[in-house]
């Protein structure tokens, strides 16, 4: 058996800082509960988000029975966070996931002439294992959220056409990290989605029945072809290209699901 599991660890920065905890005993609580459920959950591979800094990984990682290897994203958000893995299993490759795919252009994310992006506001992390002569693709994000932020960094909008402007370009970026995954997904597939382990995981910040799901997993309810194959299928119950049972991709609590390793 083989287990794989994601979470998003919420502003994992060490104490005294802007996001992280206000005092150390705090901070250590914080590593000892992270620390005692990924032991529960025994995971070969963990996905994780929102690590707000390297160091405080390696503090929750020296808490952690046994070896791990740590594979994070050198594409961190505005604030730091970044995703990663940790894993017991050897990485047989790993690479970034930051750029739009060919054909999506730039979106608007401000309303200045310039603010414009083509790539994912936090990097996506590659990850492939070998799993008893096989070689497992896994791929962790942490998609744009609901939360909309305004000019000079604040939460609240001057007016309501503010509000509605940040809203739609905060859907814009979500949606194009979603469409950046799947088209990946595609590409690392080749065809074979029928033969390769593939698993994108991680947080989308978003339902399952969410439009920017959709673009990862195939529209439910119409023909679509699965991640990976050249067929397309009738609509399947949870979407095409399936998501780990028991993780649904909005969440931010731990998950994990275990699969036979034949």
């Amino acid at each position: 058996m083989v287990a794989v599991g994601t979470w998003n660890l919420e502003n994992l920065y060490r104490p005294g800082g802007q996001f992280g905890p206000k005092t150390q005993a705090a901070y250590e609580a914080k590593l000892a509960t992270l620390a005692a459920t990924i032991t529960r959950l025994a995971p070969d591979v963990l996905a994780v988000q929102e690590v707000g800094q390297p160091e405080a990984l390696a503090d929750l990682v020296a808490v952690l029975d046994g070896p791990w290897t740590v594979v994070l994203s050198d594409h961190p958000d505005a604030r730091g966070i970044r995703v990663g893995f940790l894993t017991t299993l050897d990485p047989v490759s790993t690479a970034e996931v930051v750029d739009f795919p060919a054909g999506l252009r730039p979106i608007q994310d401000g309303d200045g002439a310039a603010d414009s992006s083509a790539a994912m506001g936090r990097g996506g992390m590659h990850l492939r294992v070998g799993v008893d002569g096989t070689d497992w693709d896994l791929l962790t994000v942490h998609l744009k959220s609901k939360l909309l932020t305004f000019p000079g960094g604040r939460f609240a909008p001057d007016n309501e056409d503010q509000r509605a402007r940040f809203g739609a370009y905060a859907l814009y970026r979500r949606a194009a990290e979603a469409a950046t995954v799947r088209v990946w997904a595609d590409t690392v597939l080749d065809g074979h989605g029928q033969d390769r382990p593939l698993i994108v995981l991680g947080d989308l910040n978003d339902t399952p029945q969410a439009a920017t799901t959709h673009c990862c997993t195939g529209h439910l309810g119409r023909s679509s072809t699965p991640a990976g194959s050249t067929t397309p299928i009738g609509a399947m119950p949870g979407g095409c290209g399936h998501w780990l049972r028991g993780s649904p991709p909005s969440t931010g609590s731990p998950g994990s699901s275990r699969a036979n390793r034949s």
